[in-house]
This record gives structure tokens, C-alpha cells and sequence, in this order.
């Protein structure tokens, strides 16, 4: 048996929730690996939806383990009130179902403070972050002044490293003409929910060896998508984090070889939520179509997504550096009933033609995408669990996908009702 690793290979928002979910009943822990709360998960289950930003999407699952990788940055606030929420809604959260990296950095209340500031002082070239503290708490880290799960044991220690980094912050939000925060302040905050969040807190590595050397099954669940990627996608216009299938081993503590099978999940046409490069966007009544008939708005902010056509340069581009062995083709049914369908195979830039995203922010903004049409379907692939009922012409339009992006079509997903999902390979039983 396979590991698998479940990787966006868009610009997020492509459906992981609902495929992690249904992948999630065939493994036996699920892990996630990057990120923050400013991911978002929408799960449907029985009828019940549930929305996830930091738990892994095998915590509505019984008899399953989820872990939060050291490669997640936590808002223990933002963790202890979405517990709350699903336990509400009939969910059990306990200390053998749930584990927390102890090496895991914490998103303090500065943080968001920061992040709300510096979008703020871009003016009208804002980043489109979700003002949660997510890449001020990822600078931390790397400058290596970060609080982390296991500081919470050691009020002292907390102490000494709030000073030291709120003489940093404090000097930056006085530059930026905002109020200085306390560290004392944050001190007391964290001391209140430290208890709540400690008993979760794992040497979480050493967890998954253990399960590894047992051959339990895993599932690495990672947030956002490949085009959001801080190394590799349309920078700046990308979050804090890496999520390529390589921080899968990063962001957990497994060795790469531990990964197995990666999976893109890829949207039968194209989002974005916020700033950015959109090369085929549609602003207008087909872009309002994809919108309202596929629900497209934030699940974590709530933020209408731009809409497109399906981009297979740009997934093909995210398959070879993401790693990506096969994808779950999702929301196909919001392309039933239109009457033509258009593919974007490559771009033309500056009069020359070209079939990637180029790093520069200036070309990205010049890229003018080339289309190929296909005709539509009108019969309905909503709900559909067979190749028998998929329309002759679906099918075509999913074969075309394959082809273009150069990798195969793992899973085929017709609603987000979990059960509605075609299976060709399962991954779990595929070799990567």
C-alpha cells in the first residue's frame, strides 16, 4: 500500500476538502502539512457540512488520527474555537484523534495586527492576504524568533521571547502608525488557552514513524494550491508556505520517500480568490455563471473567487514541479449546459508563444491565453458515480484534460456530496 499526499494544483479552492474526506475513509491518519486558518475546507456528509481551516479533514471521520504538522502555522484561538464548532456539530475531539507538532509555530494576536497593517500600507497594491497573520508568523519563523506548541509549557520562557520579538514588531507597527501591542498582554492571552492546546501537543515525527514501521496508511493534506506557492507561483501574489509535494515530508517529519502517490486536485475550470495574475479569467457573463452555479465564494473569507476556463498550461506546469503523479478532476457538473467550452493551451506574450507561467510579475500580467473549443453537453453529470452516465461529450472534455496536462485522471468528482465520486485508480494502490 501507498501513502498518498493530496496537493492543489491551482490556485486553491479546487475541492481538497470533499476528495481528502473520501480518501480519508481508506486511510488510517491524515496529516496536515502547511498553511494556516486561512485555508479552508468544505466538507458534506450525510447532509451535514462542516468547515475546516487548520483540523485535517479525517477529523469528522471516526476511528482516524489527525495530525498538525510542524509545517502548519497555528492560531491556537482560531484551533480552539473551530474544535468547539464541530464538536457542536456531533464530532469527538480528543487527544488520541487529534496531535499538534510540538514543533509548530503559534500566529500570536501581533501577527494579524502586522498583516492587516502592511495590506493596509500597500494601498492600492495590496497582496489580497486574509489579514490573518499567516506570512508575518512564517516570517517569524525563519528569522527564527518564532513561539512554538512546545514553548507553551514554559511561561518563562514565553516571557523572554515575546520581548524580544515585540521589541521587533512593536518598532515596525510605530513605522506603520499603529498602536504598540504588549507583550505582557499576548503573555496573558497565551497563558489562558495554553491547557486547551497542550494536551493535543505529540512529538508528531516520531508518531508517524511509528505508524509507518505498522504500515498504517497516510494521508498528507496540504492547503491552498501549487499557484500560491511562495517559491513557485505567481509571487507576490502567493502565501507563506511551500506546497509542493516535497513539504508533505517537510511539513510533517517523514523522509520523501515516505510520500507515495501525490495527488492534484484540479477544478474542471479555474478560480482565484483575490490579486493576482488570472490569464483566463472571465469577467463576465460566463464568469458569473461558473460563479454562482459552482458556489464560489470563500470558504475562510467569505471572498467572491474570480472565475475561468479550464487553464491546462498552468496545471501542467504545477503536475511537473508539484510532483504530481494523477489528479481528482473536480466540479465537473458546473460546465453542464453551456454550449461551448474552451481550453487554455498555451499563451502568447509580447507576440511569441509559450507554454508556461513565467516567474516575472510583468510578463505574467502580459500573457494573453490561447484557446482551443470544444463543444458542451447538455445532459447532467451532477451526481453521477459511473462512466455510464457521464455524457459522450464529458467524457471527451475530460480525456482532452488528460492529454493536455500529461497526467492521468485518478478521481472524478460529480458534486461535493462525498459519494459522488468516480474512481479509475485508487491511490492508495498505485505506486508513484
Amino acid at each position: 500500500m501507498s501513502n498518498v499526499a493530496v496537493i492543489g494544483s491551482q490556485w486553491g479552492d479546487e475541492g481538497k476538502g470533499k476528495i481528502v474526506d473520501w480518501l480519508s475513509n481508506r486511510a488510517d491518519v491524515v496529516v496536515r502539512f502547511q498553511g494556516g486558518h486561512n485555508a479552508g475546507h468544505t466538507l458534506v456528509i450525510d447532509g451535514v457540512e462542516y468547515k475546516l481551516h487548520l483540523l485535517p479533514s479525517g477529523i469528522v471521520r471516526k476511528a482516524k488520527v489527525s495530525i498538525i504538522g510542524n509545517g502548519v502555522v497555528i492560531d491556537p484561538w482560531a484551533l480552539s474555537k473551530e474544535i468547539e464548532t464541530i464538536r457542536k456539530q456531533g464530532v469527538e475531539v480528543n487527544p488520541q484523534k487529534l496531535m499538534i507538532a510540538e514543533n509548530a509555530p503559534l500566529i500570536l494576536p501581533v501577527h494579524s495586527a502586522l498583516d492587516e497593517a502592511m495590506e493596509k500600507a500597500r494601498g492600492n497594491n495590496p497582496i489580497g492576504t486574509t489579514k490573518r497573520g499567516i506570512g508575518p508568523a512564517y516570517e517569524d519563523k525563519i528569522a527564527r524568533r518564532a513561539l512554538r506548541v512546545c514553548d507553551l509549557e514554559y511561561p518563562e520562557v514565553m516571557k523572554r521571547k515575546l520581548d524580544r520579538m515585540m521589541l521587533h514588531h512593536n518598532a515596525l507597527l510605530k513605522g506603520l502608525g499603529c498602536d504598540e501591542i504588549s507583550p505582557d498582554d499576548i503573555l496573558e492571552q497565551l497563558l489562558e488557552i495554553r491547557d486547551e492546546i497542550l494536551q493535543y501537543k505529540a512529538v508528531t515525527w516520531l508518531v508517524l514513524d511509528k505508524f509507518r514501521q505498522e504500515g498504517k496508511k497516510i494521508l498528507f493534506e496540504g492547503a491552498q494550491g501549487m499557484m500560491l506557492d511562495v517559491d513557485h507561483g505567481t509571487y507576490p501574489y502567493v502565501t507563506s508556505s511551500n506546497m509542493a509535494s516535497a513539504q508533505a515530508a517537510t511539513g510533517s517529519g517523514m523522509s520523501p520517500d515516505s510520500i507515495g502517490y501525490v495527488l492534484g486536485i484540479t477544478k474542471a475550470y479555474t478560480t482565484r480568490v483575490g490579486e493576482g495574475p488570472f490569464p483566463t479569467e472571465q469577467d463576465n457573463e460566463i464568469g458569473h455563471f461558473l460563479g454562482e452555479k459552482g458556489h464560489e465564494f470563500g470558504t475562510t473569507t467569505g471572498r467572491k473567487r474570480r472565475c475561468g476556463w479550464f487553464d491546462a498550461a498552468l496545471v501542467r506546469q504545477t503536475i511537473k514541479v508539484g510532483g504530481i503523479h494523477g489528479i481528482a478532476l473536480t466540479k465537473l457538473d458546473v460546465l453542464d449546459g453551456l454550449d461551448e467550452i474552451k481550453i487554455c493551451v498555451g499563451y502568447e506574450l509580447n507576440g511569441s508563444r509559450i507554454d508556461y507561467i513565467p516567474a516575472s510579475s510583468v510578463e505574467q500580467a502580459a500573457l494573453k491565453p490561447v484557446y482551443e473549443t470544444i463543444e458542451g453537453w447538455k445532459d447532467s453529470t451532477r451526481g453521477a458515480r459511473s462512466w455510464g452516465d457521464i455524457p459522450a461529450q464529458a467524457v471527451k472534455y475530460v480525456r482532452m484534460i488528460e492529454g493536455l496536462v500529461e497526467a492521468p485522471v485518478t478521481l472524478l468528482s460529480t458534486s461535493p456530496e462525498r459519494d459522488d465520486t468516480i474512481l479509475m485508480h485508487d491511490p492508495f494502490t498505485v505506486k508513484g
